[in-house]
């Protein structure tokens, strides 16, 4: 198992490597819920293989693709996120993925290992946290809202497995910054931008 990468008491959070693979796939599978949300389908087969393999689009700069780990005191798997450091200009870090096992929702554990994660991405030189919400999925929509995410805009017609979504790009500045200064950045999370 790889080394802790941060703590976040009662939980670890460990960067995984390929061998994690089948053990993300059963978390995947264990805890259906976002997949449902978010494609209209339980996990496919692939699934974890394919948030190891797939990086961002073509053309879009990154730093670094980061799959976290967070697991409980026994050692077993309770969330699961996706970070990108960097992506399409420096400081913005980006939330891919962000999954917590279905037993611990609606007892704040959600909220404290976003909060965690943060303040990993804001030591490692995170200015602005990114992410995509599917419209729709209000748990989500809730708890990005109270983590102090702002809407930039929406992409409309995004395919994601048997659903067609409307995606809303939220944004979080970390070092006091304004969102007139990250769309200066990030031209593509303009309100109308293609």
């Amino acid at each position: 198992m790889s080394a802790v990468l941060f703590s976040c008491p009662p939980f670890l959070a460990r960067v995984m490597g390929s061998d994690d693979v089948p053990e993300l796939q059963r978390f995947f599978e264990a805890n259906p819920e976002y997949f449902l949300a978010t494609t209209g389908e339980a996990p496919g087969e692939d699934a974890a293989r394919g948030e190891f393999e797939e990086g961002p689009p073509a053309g879009w700069p990154f730093g670094r693709k980061y799959m976290i780990r967070f697991d409980d005191g026994r050692g077993d798997m309770v969330a699961s996120a996706e970070v990108i450091s960097d992506l399409l200009a420096d400081g913005v870090w980006h939330i891919g993925l962000f999954v917590v096992c279905t037993r611990l929702h609606g007892g704040g554990a959600a909220g404290k290992i976003h909060a965690c994660l943060e303040t990993w991405m804001r030591s490692s030189g995170a200015k602005w946290l990114r992410l995509g919400v599917v419209e729709g999925n209000a748990r989500a929509e809730r708890f990005w809202k109270k983590s102090g995410y702002l809407e930039t805009r929406k992409r409309e017609g995004v395919v994601a497995g048997r659903q067609v979504n409307t995606v809303r790009v939220l944004v979080k500045p970390l070092a006091n910054g304004r969102l007139k200064e990250y769309l200066a950045l990030v031209a593509r999370d303009r309100p109308g931008a293609p």
